[in-house]
């Protein structure tokens, strides 16, 4: 095994023949499946809870962060319901609901607090993972106008977004998003809500440097190029554990491990492996694939004049993981500029997946939700059918909505993500598509798997929390472990939403320390 310290075992098994032979099983406390900024995410804090814990992760490709945490295949926004319009939907009634940008925000604070603290440790370096880029949402017309300025009263109201600004003056929003105004009719109405502490976070870097502090840990293991081929549950009196089986992809060789607790944490792939643990909390889940591209501009005179991500409204019958938006973004250490995403439609479950990804996630423990899930949303599937044969000037028509002067030649098409929604079971229509992350558990706590996509990355931190305290509820109440979740986050099992003067200090000292003020 490469790295880390391990304990291995003999197990006597017996052949066909009747003859016997010794196969060396590996023990391990912790075994994480995908090298992503989850997985990143819930090492590092299972390391500082309990430091003698044995984790191993497993990533398929030759490193890590290289699908769904890649900086081209993540939002890369930091979500934070600043800009995103989907997080505050119209009710029924006409209400504008803020609940959702408020979770969010509060949840992405969490992620921040815990990278500022690992800043300020030496463990990150901010200016490789993390940037201070401007949100912005803009919308056209009265209609959307109405509702953005609605928004920003409603959320403004708030202290999580009091920074909030809101314009529809040409000279301000001339001054907010210079490159988004030229060329346009003076008579053309136009608002804007601006977050001035918006960012850009690089999840692939950061998901490297997590890693990398790892490594240097006597207790942790990296395997890469290596792929889980069999995951079964093993019960005994005193609790349930896992027997796994992985191959190294370059030689061929498989090794047995004997984990404790198992994280599935593989973006897409974390779908088929939790239907093969044959837990009963997975009856009924399926995944429906959504890819992505994007239009990256390749002059730089209009990289360096935009410097703001500026989100509109989607189209109808997109997902929310299309709304529109003029990113800037830090790629490889140098500033982009990137509009989309436009949605598409494969069989595959990553990037680098294969085509039999979905046909082999249909069970008949999920074919039910997903008839009903495909009976109500044929409006997506006609949605992102048109999307995956629009011609290049197709796609430039969506981004002079944005940009009137948009020239073709200084954009190419690149392709993004791959992401896999959530289908889930539904009484009332057998099945339904979710656009969230949901953690889905074991009873006994031995098994934990992270489904969906949108927000993400983004509540990492709070979303392993989430898995902490659903798999290691005992020990989570211990102090020790409570002591150093609050040294690491300063806000942790508080509220950000209702402690206002508690979101004043935190967020004082990650803008600080972030580099984000």
């Amino acid at each position: 095994m490469r790295g880390g310290i391990i304990i291995v075992r003999l197990t006597s098994r017996r052949l066909n023949t009747g003859e016997s032979y010794t196969m060396a099983t590996t023990d391990l406390d912790v075994l994480l499946v995908g090298g992503g900024i989850m997985s990143a995410t819930l090492a590092v804090l299972l390391h500082r809870l309990d430091p003698t814990l044995h984790i191993c992760m497993v990533e398929q490709l030759e490193d890590v962060a290289l699908e769904s945490s890649d900086a081209m295949n993540n939002a890369g926004t930091g979500h934070a319901g600043y800009c995103e319009l989907n997080y505050t939907p119209k009710a029924k009634n006409g209400d504008i609901q803020i609940r959702r940008a408020l979770e969010i925000n509060a949840a992405f604070e969490v992620s921040l607090q815990c990278w500022s603290t690992l800043v300020k440790e030496g463990i990150l370096n901010a200016a490789d993972f993390i940037q201070r880029v401007p949100h912005l949402s803009a919308v056209w017309g009265n209609e959307d106008g109405a509702f953005l300025r609605k928004r920003f009263e409603l959320l403004q109201a708030h202290p999580l977004f009091a920074e909030m600004q809101w314009s529809d003056q040409l000279n301000i929003l001339n001054d907010w998003m210079p490159l988004m105004m030229s060329g346009r009719q003076s008579a053309e109405k136009i608002s804007a809500t601006r977050v001035a502490h918006g960012s850009d976070v690089n999840f692939g870097a950061l998901t490297r440097q997590l890693v990398a502090y790892l490594k240097t840990r006597p207790n942790f293991t990296l395997l890469t190029q290596s792929r889980v081929t069999k995951l079964k549950q093993q019960q005994s009196r005193e609790h349930t554990s896992w027997q796994v089986r992985i191959q190294d992809m370059v030689s061929g060789h498989t090794q047995h491990y004997h984990a404790n607790f198992v994280f599935l944490g593989a973006g897409g792939g974390a779908l088929p492996l939790l239907q093969q643990s044959g837990i009963p909390e997975a009856h009924g889940y399926g995944g429906f694939p959504v890819s992505g591209q994007w239009l990256i501009c390749n002059n730089e005179q209009l990289i360096r004049t935009h410097h703001a991500k500026v989100y509109s409204q989607a189209a109808v019958g997109a997902p929310p993981m299309s709304v529109p938006h003029l990113d800037t973004r830090m790629i490889q250490g140098k500033p982009a500029l990137l509009f989309g995403p436009y949605a598409g439609f494969t069989t595959r479950f990553l990037k680098q997946g294969s085509r039999f990804d979905l046909a082999k996630s249909v069970k008949l423990k999920n074919i039910k939700s997903l008839l009903g899930a495909g009976r109500h949303n044929l409006d997506l599937t006609k949605y992102l059918i048109k999307e995956v044969f629009q011609s290049h000037e197709e796609r430039m028509a969506s981004l002079r909505v944005f940009l009137p002067d948009a020239r073709s030649e200084d954009w190419q098409l690149a392709h993004a993500g791959q992401r896999v929604q959530i289908i889930k079971r539904c009484h009332q229509h057998w099945g339904k598509l979710e656009f969230g992350t949901e953690i889905v558990a074991s009873a006994d706590g031995s098994l934990a798997a992270l489904l969906g996509a949108s927000p993400g990355a983004s509540v990492s931190v709070k979303a392993m929390l989430d898995v902490l305290q659903r798999c290691f509820g005992q020990k989570m109440q211990t102090q020790s472990w409570q002591d150093t979740l609050k040294y690491l986050i300063p806000s942790f099992d508080e509220s950000l939403i209702d402690d206002k003067a508690l979101l004043s200090r935190v967020r004082k000292n990650t803008l600080s320390t972030l580099n984000l003020g």
